[in-house]
């Protein structure tokens, strides 16, 4: 079957929309700088041009691997690749690859993990299949990249996922803070290197306090207790 990398010349025209094809996408993955990168857990990657997924659902197959193999039990097995998802953000700016980027992605964990975690259980939690969905739908965002804001115009917002201890604690940024804070993170600084847009990047750590003031804050929680979105109770 021949690999499409065009949906239609009008969206071409319209949008400039051409997908990378898979060899490509194995074949800049493979650079050491960015193994480098897959290698740790929780250094994240963002795609402001994500499209139906091709280089993110690549990531994350590349870093469930790894969580497997940094894993010694099915505790640490949930976790770690909760972890790993967690790392892989994306922006998309038309509505039907928005929606085949999500359900890439879950299918993509979903197969993965419930084939991996027979290596330490008998059955795959479901609390770690929910929080997966959580974390994906919050990490693939509808928008535009250079404007900072989603579909409806408002700011694009990203949830960092910092672990603590054994626990994860969610907050929320808008993504132009991240941006305006560290400088262009994941855009492409020299359009004949595109690797730019695959770099590392702890630019959550970076981002103004001040952004969380009127966004929610999340409570401290297990990984896999991600599904339950539970809110910080306030004083």
């Amino acid at each position: 079957m021949t690999e499409k990398i065009i949906k239609s010349a009008d969206r071409v025209k319209d949008h400039g929309e051409v997908f990378t094809p898979n060899n490509i996408v194995k074949l800049m993955l493979v650079q050491p700088e960015i193994q480098a990168k897959i290698h740790d857990l929780s250094a994240t990657f963002l795609e402001p041009s994500a499209g139906e997924g091709a280089f993110l659902v690549e990531l994350l197959k590349q870093k469930m691997a790894i969580a497997l193999s940094k894993s010694t039990s099915a505790v640490t097995y949930n976790r770690n690749c909760l972890i790993a998802l967690s790392s892989l953000y994306g922006i998309e700016y038309l509505e039907d690859n928005v929606e085949m980027l999500v359900m890439n992605m879950i299918t993509t964990f979903n197969q993965l993990y419930i084939q991996d975690i027979t290596n330490f259980a008998k059955k795959p939690s479901k609390h770690v299949l929910e929080s997966a969905k959580v974390i994906i739908r919050a990490n693939m965002a509808q928008g535009d990249t250079l404007k900072y804001v989603n579909a409806d115009g408002n700011p694009i917002l990203f949830s960092e996922w910092k672990s603590v201890g054994s626990k994860v604690q969610r907050t929320e940024y808008t993504f132009e803070s991240i941006v305006n804070q560290s400088g262009p993170t994941g855009t492409v600084q020299n359009a004949s290197e595109q690797l730019d847009l695959f770099a590392g990047t702890d630019a959550f750590d970076n981002a103004p306090k001040a952004e969380q003031t009127k966004l929610p804050k999340y409570a401290l929680c297990n990984w896999v207790d991600i599904y339950k979105q539970k809110l910080e109770v306030e004083g």
